[in-house]
């Protein structure tokens, strides 16, 4: 039987497939190639995000010593859900796609430096509190295979955002691509 994860160490490994789908993207030159990329980088962070804000984020909350990480956090998950709805109601043939892509990448480089710092970060705040992290990770695990069963084939929820407002966000299709 494989050994689960704690929620820190599956979290974590979700940032470096990220990281590691942003590279293979600066280093794709055809269309389909990057379109799919793209597909799957969104994917990821959706469901990562989902799952953060469903589970982990809440666990958080009352229990960290810096609760602002978690608005900040929050706010870092919004600001990647308008650049990701962006992203997939267009295609490499768009104005800015590859410079979307790249923003997207620099945000979330950021928003994952914060969350791993050592002894400040979400992470380590959370180890510190005595989380039960066996336990979110189960849970975690759980839901992101029920949120990946979900969204496959790019089947993305419109995104849901918390701390923007006047605005709707919608996913869908890429221009030019059956629905």
């Amino acid at each position: 039987m494989a050994q689960k994860l704690d929620a820190i160490a599956m979290l974590k490994a979700d940032h470096r497939k990220v990281e590691d789908l942003f590279e293979k993207f600066e280093s794709a030159r055809d269309k389909p190639r990057k379109k799919a990329l793209v597909l799957e980088i969104c994917t990821e962070l959706c469901v990562h995000a989902t799952i953060e804000e469903e589970i982990f984020y809440p666990v958080c909350k009352g229990e960290i010593k810096e609760e602002e990480l978690l608005d900040e956090a929050y706010v870092e998950h919004d600001s990647a859900k308008v650049l990701i709805s962006e992203l997939l109601r267009s295609g490499p043939d768009s104005e800015f796609y590859d410079a979307k892509v790249k923003v997207l990448s620099e945000m979330i480089k950021h928003h994952v430096k914060e969350e791993e710092a050592p002894g400040k970060g979400l992470f380590a705040q959370a180890r510190a509190a005595g989380v039960d992290l066996a336990a979110v990770g189960e849970q975690l695990a759980g839901r992101k295979a029920e949120l990946l069963a979900e969204f496959n084939g790019g089947d993305l929820p419109p995104p849901e955002t918390r701390s923007f407002t006047g605005h709707e966000l919608v996913q869908g299709h890429p221009v030019g691509s059956p629905a």
